[in-house]
């Protein structure tokens, strides 16, 4: 197969894009109250998939399991994955592989995944309602978290099981006009 610039993988327009996200939805909106102090304190590693297979994406978020393992309890880190998985279903099924594969090898209670895809769509929701932009993102991404991390921060929230409810409220307020507004870079 020749070699071709078009599946070259331009990880810096993808991490400013994600940032851009993240500035703009998840801390701007404050849609996640725990990711700026992670990321004003440098514990955010971001990931970029050169490879677009099952099997490169999933040894790129076995590596990022086992470097995590090795920082602060407060770290954690985005595996980007833009090419390969703009299939929400086939999306799916990868998360579903990597949630397998954390428990393989050996990280069952101590990481978890979060997820992100541009067209993420809760169960029971309308492809256009504006809750799913919860959880969608400009690329499909693996959020990996330590689970030491996330119950620290839940347990020191005063509200933490109303933060899915707070989201929804947040951009049905704002509606989609609002929200394509925020994300246009």
């Amino acid at each position: 197969m020749p070699f071709s610039l078009d599946k070259i993988i331009d990880s810096e327009t993808v991490t400013a894009t994600v940032n851009h996200w993240m500035d703009a939805m998840v801390v701007g909106l404050n849609l996640c109250p725990f990711a700026n102090t992670v990321r004003r304190q440098g514990h955010l590693n971001i990931a970029v998939a050169q490879d677009g297979t099952i099997p490169g994406c999933l040894q790129l978020l076995a590596d990022e399991a086992h470097e995590l393992a090795e920082r602060d309890a407060s770290a954690t880190s985005l595996v980007i994955l833009p090419e390969g998985f703009e299939d929400f279903d086939d999306y799916l099924d990868l998360l579903a592989m990597a949630e397998a594969l954390l428990e393989d090898i050996g990280f069952e209670g101590a990481l978890q995944l979060a997820s992100f895809h541009p067209r993420y769509q809760f169960e029971g929701t309308d492809e256009n309602d504006v809750s799913n932009w919860t959880n969608r993102a400009p690329y499909p991404i693996l959020h990996l978290l330590q689970e030491s991390a996330v119950t620290k921060a839940v347990e020191a929230h005063p509200n933490a099981e109303g933060i899915p409810e707070q989201n929804i409220d947040t951009l049905e307020k704002l509606g989609m006009a609002g929200v394509l507004q925020l994300l246009r870079y």
